[in-house]
């Protein structure tokens, strides 16, 4: 812990350094804020042309020489007035709207050399103590990050300690950019966003389809034979279903506007879960029944702000793998056992086997519920854990305002952590619904609630699923599994009858029967990580075989087809994650 504060310290002056560096080079910049962050370090300006990746060597060689000037950390106390005085002066409106909202008489400010920055400190001694830093890239934020305010850009870098834990740093930013489902999904033609179309909202190519189709056929046949019923609910209803839920006042900045029809107000929706407690209502339930279950692959659109959307892993329009459990008391830690099971398993057949789980507790603000319900809630989630034979931590105060839940972070193939599967409790709708069951005693009694989702949404799974294998998919997701190449005509009716018995296999096959060199077609092939080649000359359409050639440049050489078939539907199982 001591030497994150030392690095955050390190990075927090690296920011100060940067901002004295692009002040000097560019007059006239005006500057904002410069924290230190996990990652390293950041600082905001406001300049009228952009900056270029030549403006960022710039910067660093000036970084360099304010280095080597080994100017000193100086601390110095302002009175409030004197420093919105000093600050107005230079024209660091920025800094003059921070100070008039501190609290109390004075304020902090640091001088290195002629650079003077409005900050609580701490700082390392001098700037000579800088060694190993590096600027990463430009992109823009709105000042207090309120899209109607100004339109700034921001200057990532990173810093360290060790010219070894940077060159380790640099060397896992490669890798990230790498893998970067973006890229991925443009060069595998999975995927596009277009702004006529509306930024956040993805257009799913054939590919792309095909792929969503794999993973939704496997999550619906999983719950199916989880005691699941499938539910299918409308994109759009009436506003007073979302003011019944709370949807509409909790949430409204996020909820698309209104849709006026006949007189009456409608929405997208931005959750599923009030239209499955309509479903719940249709009929009076016994607790014989109990526990029901629904899932619901349920389309939701929230509006998020354009500054904070990011490929498939932040989005406008997305497919939440909803379920929603009904329950007695009693079946509670049961069923939040099941269902965490449920999760572990599904994660595990994709590939991901490490986890970091949070129990997340009541929080300060204001809650439904009787407190005496959440620490029950709260002590069957907490057995259920205990029972899962796994490690987890307690988020205190991370539930939502309607209960506690289970969060479970995977780690993909770098080590990163990304948020998935989540477990939810709720007293809220319940009530909000007036839903019921008819209990053992022939009362009416209110039933328990259980929010989850395995994957969190189809699309940001996705997004993690192709940074995850950096797009080199297992051939049970691939959305083509084999290509056939011939080398020239002679070879197109063999190639024809060799993929209709693929696909009578139940293997996704395309024929690659352009007229280019069957060198160029491999190539090609290859880049679109194809898990087989097959290579068909006259040798290999005399003897009824094929030369397999498997992603990565081995060379499997000649065999029969039949032998090709059983070696692929070995490796098209759910679950079977290498080649």
């Amino acid at each position: 812990m001591e030497k994150q504060r030392s690095l955050g310290t390190l990075r927090h002056s690296a920011a100060h350094i940067m901002a004295s560096a692009v002040t000097e080079l560019f007059p006239g910049t005006k500057i904002a804020i410069g924290p230190s962050i996990e990652s390293g370090f950041y600082y905001d300006f406001d300049r009228a042309e952009s900056f270029t990746p030549d403006d960022l060597v710039k910067i660093e060689e000036k970084m360099r020489e304010i280095i080597e000037e080994n100017h000193p950390f100086e601390r110095y106390l302002m009175s409030k007035d004197e420093a919105i005085e000093d600050f107005k002066r230079k024209g660091e409106k920025y800094k003059v709207e921070i100070i008039s909202q501190i609290a109390g008489e004075k304020v902090s400010v640091y001088k290195s050399g002629n650079f003077v920055d409005l900050c609580k400190g701490p700082h390392i001694a001098s700037t000579k103590d800088l060694k190993y830093f590096k600027l990463l890239s430009v992109a823009g934020a709105y000042w207090r990050g309120d899209s109607s305010r100004e339109q700034l850009q921001r200057i990532y870098g990173t810093a360290f300690f060790t010219e070894k834990d940077m060159e380790n740093y640099l060397i896992k930013i490669e890798e990230v950019r790498k893998r970067d489902h973006r890229k991925i999904g443009k060069d595998l033609d999975l995927f596009s966003i277009d702004e006529t179309v509306g930024v956040g909202l993805i257009l799913w190519h054939p590919k792309g389809a095909i792929l969503r189709n794999i993973i939704e056929t496997y999550w619906k046949n999983f719950h199916i034979e989880n005691g699941y019923s499938l539910l299918f609910t409308p994109h759009v209803a009436s506003e007073r279903l979302f003011g019944i839920s709370q949807h509409l006042q909790t949430y409204s900045d996020s909820m698309y506007a209104p849709m006026e029809m006949e007189g009456k107000s409608y929405r997208v929706k931005p959750m599923n879960c009030p239209m499955h407690l309509m479903v719940y209502k249709t009929k009076l339930h016994s607790y014989r029944e109990l526990p029901i279950k629904y899932a619901e692959l349920g389309t939701v659109y929230r509006f998020e702000k354009s500054g904070v959307l990011y490929g498939l892993l932040r989005v406008r329009g997305f497919t939440q793998d909803d379920g929603h459990i009904i329950v007695t008391p009693q079946q509670l830690e049961e069923e939040i056992l099941m269902v965490f099971n449920m999760a572990v398993n599904c994660l595990k057949t994709f590939g991901f086997m490490d986890y970091e789980i949070y129990l997340a507790t009541k929080p300060e603000r204001k809650c439904v519920g009787k407190v005496e319900d959440w620490h029950k809630a709260q002590k069957s989630i907490e057995n259920a854990l205990k029972k899962t034979g796994f490690n987890y931590q307690i988020d205190e105060g991370g539930g939502a305002f309607y209960g506690p839940k289970i969060d479970i972070k995977i780690k993909d193939a770098i080590g990163r952590l990304w948020q998935c599967s989540t477990i939810q409790f709720d007293f809220n709708l319940p009530e909000r619904f007036d839903i019921s069951y008819v209990n053992l005693n022939g009362e009416k009694a209110r039933p328990y609630m259980i929010h989850r989702a395995l994957f969190g949404s189809l699309e940001r799974f996705i997004g993690v699923l192709l940074e995850h294998y950096a797009g080199i998919l297992p051939v049970w997701i691939a959305p083509v599994q084999v290509v056939i190449a011939n080398i020239d005509e002679q070879q197109r009716g063999y190639c024809k009858e060799l993929k209709e018995k693929l696909k009578n296999n139940n293997i996704r096959v395309v024929f690659d029967d352009r007229n280019e060199k069957i060198a160029h077609k491999i190539r090609d092939n290859a880049m679109q990580k194809i898990p087989y080649i097959l290579v068909v000359g006259n040798k290999e359409k005399e003897a009824n075989s094929v030369a397999v050639r498997v992603r990565g440049n081995k060379n499997l050489g000649f065999m029969k087809i039949d032998k090709f078939i059983s070696i692929i539907n070995e490796k098209n199982k759910p679950g079977i994650n290498e080649l």
